[in-house]
């Protein structure tokens, strides 16, 4: 069997190691462990500041609830996001009653089409939310210069792209702000839930800190309206040993794409088109074909996992039923015909070969 994903690693003994220190301390919110991830990652990263969260949800959303806070953006401003992302992304501006705007994406990366976001501008939009999907670089010149142009914020939805980079600076460090996810499929997973906010902008991160501790900033002196969105030290200890070895893994998973790029020979698929300025980091490897569900169902039947990401677009999802006549034709047929493959670094070079002759030899 070839399973879609699997979360084994090689230095257990590392993270044992680490959460016995936890344990030892008697120490497990808001402590050393935290501290130094957030160092750590910052360093990575690129960026002056990093703020520990509890997900990945709330450190976008609390980006947004900082930018309120600040007075930068008031209830009812707008935010461009990509049509094509997880939900997470437009439930992050919804949750501060600002309202998204949705753009398509380009049919070529997946990524929001950049050249389609001028005209969604209006007086009312105060941001641009890239989403790096898939574990690519959703930024370029284009968008810098549009938020510079109109003075808006850019904020990066990094959830997925650990370790990717474009024109060597590390997604998360592109923009204004950023939101990212170690969630425990997460290129850099926790064992847990986690995320974090990374930035060079200081006040915005002292906002952000203090809203993820109920509004403190300092003991039992509340400045904001805030929530209890702290990352444990357990999971920083765990993340903090786990980065370390992120660009070993990021290498594997590039190889492997490589093999999957250069082998998929099948003209009812559609692969990813790589850019040369861009270092993506396959969180997933997405292919197109509209025989999907039989693709799908041919490659269960040889033991190949795979999984859709994913079978219904955020503006057909119930949750907002106000877009249920909006029609996004690009958005809804990535949609219909994405099938993401077994990428990740335990996955061996035959395993990988395996995928790929199996998908070759597939008919409609």
């Amino acid at each position: 069997m070839i399973y879609f994903q699997d979360l084994r690693i090689s230095y257990t003994e590392e993270l044992k190691a680490a959460a016995a220190r936890v344990i030892d301390s008697g120490w497990y919110l808001l402590g050393q462990e935290t501290r130094t991830f957030e160092q750590h990652y910052a360093h990575y990263i690129g960026t002056s500041q990093c703020v520990a969260t509890g997900n990945g949800l709330d450190a976008l959303t609390l980006i947004y609830r900082a930018y309120l806070q600040l007075g930068v953006m008031s209830e009812g401003d707008e935010v461009i996001v990509p049509a094509n992302t997880y939900i997470a992304s437009i439930l992050a501006v919804t949750e501060n009653r600002l309202r998204p705007v949705l753009v398509e994406p380009d049919p070529d990366t997946l990524e929001i089409d950049s050249s389609l976001i001028e005209a969604a501008i209006t007086p009312k939009t105060r941001s641009i939310l890239i989403v790096h999907l898939y574990g690519r670089c959703a930024y370029c010149q284009e968008i810098a210069d549009l938020c510079r142009k109109y003075g808006l914020k850019l904020v990066e939805d990094n959830a997925q792209a650990h370790g990717c980079a474009y024109q060597g600076h590390k997604t998360g460090s592109l923009g204004d702000a950023a939101g990212h996810s170690f969630y425990p499929t997460k290129n850099l997973g926790a064992l847990g839930d986690a995320g974090a906010v990374t930035t060079d902008d200081r006040q915005l991160a002292e906002v952000i800190r203090a809203l993820t501790n109920y509004g403190s900033t300092e003991k039992y002196v509340f400045r904001y309206k805030g929530r209890n969105s702290r990352m444990d030290e357990l999971q920083a200890a765990m993340l903090d040993v786990k980065l370390s070895h992120l660009d070993e893994a990021t290498t594997r998973r590039r190889a492997i794409a490589h093999m999957y790029l250069q082998g998929i020979h099948n003209p009812l698929v559609r692969l990813p088109k790589v850019t040369a300025e861009e270092e993506n980091a396959w969180h997933i490897f997405p292919i197109l074909t509209p025989y999907r569900d039989q693709l799908q169902a041919y490659l269960r039947s040889l033991g190949i996992e795979t999984m859709i990401h994913y079978p219904i677009p955020p503006h057909k999802q119930e949750a907002y039923s106000e877009w249920a006549n909006l029609h996004l034709p690009i958005t809804e047929q990535i949609h219909r015909e994405e099938l993401s493959l077994p990428i990740y670094p335990a996955l061996t070079d035959t395993e990988a070969s395996s995928v790929i002759n199996a998908i070759n030899l597939f008919k409609n």
